[in-house]
Formats: structure tokens, sequence, C-alpha cells
């Protein structure tokens, strides 16, 4: 069995949660706090970041895109990624933009701030940080909605690795209540589809101790 060093709420490891839940793929998953820097660990991961798949042959990868990568070519069912080369150049764009600008603009500050610094004991949040991101979660709110006009996915008429990935990011500041639904009801709409799904079932058992999530995070009718 595949195993999976991973944090609840991390979105780059709920990518790849979603991912394996889809393709019906077994693996153990192991909390992994990567500012414990166990040793262990880096054995594994040099960089000390999680996600990291240790393969049922014992191979250990890390980095969410290239494991999403091996994963795609060694379990192609169901595709995640389109057939035509534009559509996945598309696909791998959009992938890029959430783990890459809206992490950085959106979750970063935000899900750092609210739950990292806590779990790791790195001090209080910075106001100035959750303004930001509060503020900047709106554009992003804003451009999703137009991916989604005239279709019922981000990249067009079938589920990708970029609504999975787009989902994984919403679905941490979904518990912790930062997503003003109530004002983007084409990506609510959207969100609640894919939420929906039986791969989604164990993001919305997770819980951390001490922090609940809105009555809403596990909700299937929103």
């Amino acid at each position: 069995m595949h195993r999976l060093y991973h944090l609840p709420l991390s979105p780059f490891c709920r990518k790849i949660r979603l991912v394996l839940a889809e393709k019906r793929i077994e693996a153990e998953l192991i909390e992994e706090r990567p500012w414990d820097r166990r040793l262990d660990f880096l054995r594994l991961n040099p960089a000390g970041t999680v996600p990291v798949l240790v393969t049922d042959r014992g191979r250990a990868l890390a980095d969410s895109v290239a494991i999403f990568e091996y994963l795609e070519e060694v379990a192609p069912e169901p595709p995640l990624l389109p057939q035509d080369p534009l559509a996945r150049a598309e696909v791998r764009r959009l992938v890029a933009w959430f783990d890459d600008k809206f992490n950085r603009e959106v979750t970063e500050n935000l899900l750092f701030e609210r739950v990292t610094k806590r779990i790791a004991k790195l001090g209080y949040p910075d106001g100035a940080c959750l303004k930001a991101g509060s503020q900047n979660i709106r554009v992003h709110l804003d451009y999703l909605t137009f991916l989604l006009e005239g279709h019922n996915w981000l990249a067009g008429p079938r589920m990708t690795i970029a609504d999975l990935t787009a989902a994984a990011h919403l679905s941490c500041l979904d518990y912790c209540g930062d997503v003003p639904w109530e004002d983007y009801p084409a990506v609510r709409d959207w969100y609640a589809v894919l939420k929906s799904r039986p791969s989604f079932r164990g993001l919305l058992a997770d819980h951390l101790p001490g922090m609940k999530p809105p009555p809403h995070y596990a909700d299937l009718d929103f």
C-alpha cells in the first residue's frame, strides 16, 4: 500500500488525497508536521515539505505536481488531464495559478496566520495579512466565476486536476470560515458538486483539536 505523509489542512496534501480517492488508490495517511524537521522524514524529502508519497514499491515522491503526474501515468483512469495538448496546457496553467498565485495571495495570508501559527506555536495572527487575504480572495473568486461561465468545470466540460486543486485550497479556507460563498453563487454551486463526491468524504471528516469548522463545512447541501 502507498503511504502519504500529509497535513490535514494543507491544500497541496488535500489535492493529492483527492486524486488518490478519485483514482481509487488506497494509501495510508500519516500526519507529518514539517516544522518538526524529523530526521526520518527529511530522509524521504530533504526539502522537508509535504506531501510525500511513498509508493507501494518503496519510492518516495515529493511535490504535489510531481506526485500528481506520477499518479496520472500509473493510474490513468479516470483521467484528470484532457487529451488535447492545448487543453492540457490550460489545465496545468490553472493548477499553477492556484498553487502559486492563489496560495501566495490568499492561502498563506489566511490559513498560515489562523492555523499554522497556532499549531506550530509561531505567535499570533498578523492582522495585515488577514486583511490582505480577505481582500484578495474576492479577486480570485471573481476569476473563478469567470472561468465557470458557460460550463460546469474550470477548464471545460469535464472535471480535471484544476478543479481538484482549486477545491483543495478552498476547502482549507472553508474550514476556517474564510470563503464568502453567499456573494459567489456560481462558485458555491461548483464547490457543492465537488464536495458531494465520494472523494471529498475524507476531507470533510478532518477535525483539528480546538478548532471546529463552521456548520456548513461538511453539509453536502451547503
